[in-house]
């Protein structure tokens, strides 16, 4: 629902994700690809049908549900980074691991600001920082605590070609190390090139499935 009415974003999506796969989500702008994202994660509720992960149905969670399963399962990265402004690298990677209750927290965080080559900007605010930075705060605030399921929403789409690629690797990186499934948004053909799996939307539907050459 919007303020103009109901509008209808995706038809007819069936698709099955295995666990430790790559997969691709591509399309024109507006095809549907982000808002497939954000319902695979919870983040949007969908008006119909079923979205299982992990052996649990999403779609009939609440609010405070959803949230504890992301918290416990889940690490999301988007395009604007989302950084917290009034908080160091260092507490924004920490962040999540707090909430979760873990006592470790700040040596956890810590050591993925390390791994993401920000070892010597743990105490910088996300104004003093590149935008290649904070799109590294944001991975490694994603994947210290260890989610079994990345999403990333065109996490290279604000950045330039050489920062781009940059956290490309490191995406991929994480993946290798921590064994997650990854799901992402992009328009890089060099991004999707390295998913196991690519799915084409048009108008909300699923237009071409391609495995990885």
């Amino acid at each position: 629902m919007g303020n103009a009415g109901t509008v209808d974003i995706l038809h007819d999506i069936s698709l099955d994700v295995t666990s430790g796969e790559t997969l691709g989500l591509v399309g024109p702008s507006g095809s549907g690809k982000s808002s497939l994202l954000m319902v695979m994660g919870g983040l949007e509720m969908a008006t119909g049908g079923q979205v299982q992960a992990l052996g649990q149905d999403l779609t009939a969670m609440n609010e405070d549900q959803l949230a504890l399963f992301r918290r416990d399962n889940m690490g999301v990265v988007f395009q604007s980074f989302h950084l917290i402004p009034t908080m160091t690298a260092l507490e924004n990677v920490a962040t999540p691991l707090e909430l979760a209750g873990d006592r470790d927290a700040f040596a956890k965080a810590e050591a993925e600001l390390d791994a993401v080559g920000l070892a010597d900007r743990l105490d910088h605010y996300p104004s003093q920082m590149s935008g290649g930075e904070q799109q590294r705060v944001a991975l490694a605030r994603a994947s210290a605590p260890r989610p079994r399921i990345l999403l990333a929403d065109e996490p290279t789409g604000n950045l330039d070609e050489t920062n781009g690629r940059a956290i490309m690797n490191l995406l991929f990186d994480l993946r290798d190390r921590h064994g997650a499934t990854l799901i992402m948004v992009t328009h890089s053909a060099d991004l999707a090139a390295r998913c196991d799996r690519v799915i084409r939307l048009r108008d909300g539907r699923i237009d071409q499935t391609k495995a990885a050459a």
